[in-house]
């Protein structure tokens, strides 16, 4: 196999990494999915951009009960793909507490570390039109 198809798996298996940290609230493995000075843009959703890992962490935190119960990730498109850096879209499911769900679009800058690759920047766009660009 290549080194772009491992790399390909990799970055995949990242994106799909998140959902799971979440929901199991292992809030303490943040760092095996972003960078230390990772921005996570999350102003269409009110919540402005959380810079750094502990921002994220302390984000969730604060949440608490109104976090999804479930995070679904579809869709996961790899682009622009360097040996160090990629860009990842990809659509997000949230199940939410009284069975509502809510559906979004990740915009991901993804690099490889020491450690791997990781999320470098996030930007969640809420979907609540059809057809919507």
């Amino acid at each position: 196999m290549s080194d772009l198809v491992e790399d390909r798996l990799a970055i995949i298996e990242l994106i799909n990494l998140h959902g799971h940290l979440f929901d199991n609230g292992e809030l303490e493995r943040l760092d095996e999915l972003f960078t230390d000075d990772v921005r996570y843009d999350v102003t269409h959703l009110g919540g402005g951009v959380l810079v750094g890992i502990e921002a994220i962490r302390a984000a969730a935190t604060q949440l608490g009960d109104a976090n999804p119960v479930a995070h679904h990730v579809t869709n996961v498109v790899v682009t622009d793909q360097t040996t160090d850096t990629a860009h990842v879209r990809s659509k997000g499911l949230a199940v939410m507490t009284n069975g509502t769900t809510a559906s979004a679009t990740y915009e991901d800058h993804v690099v490889r570390t020491e450690a791997g690759w990781r999320l470098a920047h996030r930007t969640v766009r809420p979907r609540t039109k059809p057809l919507h660009p």
